[in-house]
């Protein structure tokens, strides 16, 4: 059965034509049943906009005013304002967790419509698929691969809240998207546009990385910093992941924190000023400043990050900058600029600065 969504929550009264339908006690189980999917309103203008949205999928909202329907608010369970429930039947029922905006309520809804997997038989199938969401995923597999295949359906069940999954057997599709089966490809609206995974051992936890992974933007929401962990295999960013689980939770907002292949994504490390191959480890960058902050400690451990992030966030780390020394003394009518001075000197915006760039083996420039 598909799931229908029902919000129990205290609202305004709205003026005019709405998508919305509203639900009273008498209505409210007739028309869970009636409808495969339903989505309660109760964040205006927000969820108004999501349900014209998902109108065109045939996904009607509803609405349940508790302060008239008491009875039935208490009925499922409804404590506080706003309340969503999410309703397969009216014997499935879970809490809904996810974003209150408009643009999240009708990718989440989207998602909990199809199946764990969508079959895609078809190019035009497919290439609808790859641009149904902001991050979705396809296997490509060949039909008698079925541990492959009950594997990557485990990982869309586990995942399915958060990505939508696809799957093909047809291998003239694999090859028109320059892919050799057995693989998984990750296809994204932001940054290269996909990742591959194409690791012969499909393990359940490896592939969960994969996705988590590939699935972060290099550059964080709304310009918040991203946190690195570096791992070279998947139970040690599963381990790691979870040892530092309740940092993320406590900076949420504030630094964005992901787990990242240290053996595919490893030279990404050097951009941050780590040093490529010592594993693991660990670094914040903050791309709307420009600013890389690597972990220099001995052991990553909850206590060591904990109190490193702690000072990131309280402003207390400085930017990890290359540069050479600065120079003892300043004799000469030309200042030396190194990476250190830079800021001090040339954005000092009480004075005008000329700067020239210039390498030191070049024989024009000295002259």
């Amino acid at each position: 059965m598909k799931p229908s969504l029902i919000c129990a929550a205290l609202f305004a009264a709205f003026v005019g034509a709405s998508d919305v339908h509203d639900l009273k006690a008498d209505t409210f189980k007739d028309f869970v049943k009636e409808h495969d999917l339903v989505l309660a309103e109760s964040l205006a203008p927000e969820y108004e906009e999501a349900a014209t949205s998902l109108k065109e999928k045939n996904i009607p909202l509803a609405k349940i005013d508790c302060t008239e329907q008491a009875d039935l608010c208490s009925e499922y369970g409804v404590e506080g304002y706003p309340t969503l429930k999410l309703f397969r039947g009216l014997d499935q029922i879970s809490a809904y967790g996810g974003p209150r905006k408009a643009q999240a309520i009708v990718s989440y809804m989207t998602k909990q419509a199809l199946p764990a997997v969508s079959v895609l038989d078809t190019k035009a199938s497919l290439d609808e698929f790859k641009t149904a969401d902001k991050v979705v995923l396809v296997a490509y597999f060949d039909k008698s691969d079925t541990a492959a295949n009950a594997t990557y359906n485990e990982v869309a069940e586990a995942l399915r809240d958060d990505y939508l999954f696809g799957a093909t057997n047809d291998a003239e599709l694999a090859k028109a998207e320059d892919v050799k089966a057995p693989a998984i490809v990750l296809y994204k609206s932001f940054d290269e546009g996909r990742a591959a995974y194409n690791s012969a051992k499909f393990d359940k936890e490896a592939i969960i990385s994969f996705a988590k992974t590939a699935a972060t933007p290099l550059v964080g929401e709304a310009g918040i910093p991203l946190a690195y962990i570096f791992a070279e295999t998947p139970e040690e960013r599963e381990t790691l992941g979870n040892l530092l689980k309740p940092i993320a939770e406590k900076v949420k907002g504030k630094l964005n924190i992901a787990t990242i292949d240290a053996k595919a994504f490893g030279q990404h490390a050097g951009n941050l000023n780590l040093e490529v191959g010592k594993w693991p480890a660990f670094a914040i960058q903050d791309t709307a400043k420009n600013q890389k902050f690597p972990f220099t400690g001995t052991e990553i451990t909850a206590a060591s990050i904990g109190a490193f992030v702690d000072d990131f966030v309280a402003g207390k780390v400085e930017p990890s900058v290359k540069s050479e020394p600065i120079p003892e003394k300043q004799d000469g009518p030309v200042t030396i600029i190194v990476a250190k001075n830079y800021e001090e000197i040339v954005m000092d915006d009480k004075k005008d600065v000329l700067v020239e760039f210039y390498a030191p083996w070049c024989g024009h420039c000295k002259a």
